[in-house]
């Protein structure tokens, strides 16, 4: 069954399609470590106007004090931190390093696929997530995306809604 929210035009199937665009998706992109890796994309955030720039230093933070817990599946990361800290609006980004970066993650580096998240508030984002877990859960996508997937593909994938039809 799919979630559909308020926040967007009443009849639209998919809520991240909105989301992942031009703008906020990025692929070949090299940095030298975790922290370059969060600040590209964390810029991505700040250039459509969804963060201010105090959000990225705030995803930073988190990862030193708490650890590597955004490092969420084998070589997928998703870089978050709270509302107050500059979120004006629901947004997310995709970045797809050129070249993996270790996080520290035991299990689960090196890293090569960022997911970066911004909510509003604690529930706002509820749906856009449960849509965006369906996503990454797509096996085909993370595959196509490390084999060299383009950007315009990668918008087209999503927008296609291929990871909403769960029977």
């Amino acid at each position: 069954m799919l979630f559909r929210s308020p926040f967007f035009d009443k009849g639209s199937y998919s809520m991240i399609e909105k989301l992942f665009n031009e703008q906020t998706v990025a692929v070949d992109v090299q940095v030298k470590d975790w922290v370059e890796a969060i600040k590209f994309g964390g810029n991505l955030l700040v250039e459509s106007d969804a963060v201010e720039t105090e959000y990225i230093d705030a995803m930073i933070e988190n990862v030193k004090k708490m650890g590597q817990y955004i490092v969420i599946a084998p070589g997928l990361a998703m870089p978050h931190a709270r509302p107050e800290h500059g979120v004006k609006k629901i947004a997310m980004a995709l970045v797809k390093l050129k070249t993996p970066v270790a996080f520290g993650h035991e299990e689960y580096d090196p890293v090569d696929v960022l997911v970066f998240l911004s909510a509003t508030d604690q529930t706002a984002h509820i749906g856009v997530l449960a849509e965006l877990m369906q996503l990454l859960e797509d096996d085909e996508f993370l595959t196509q995306v490390r084999n060299g997937m383009s950007k315009p593909e990668i918008i087209e994938y999503i927008s296609e809604q291929k990871y909403l039809a769960k029977e």
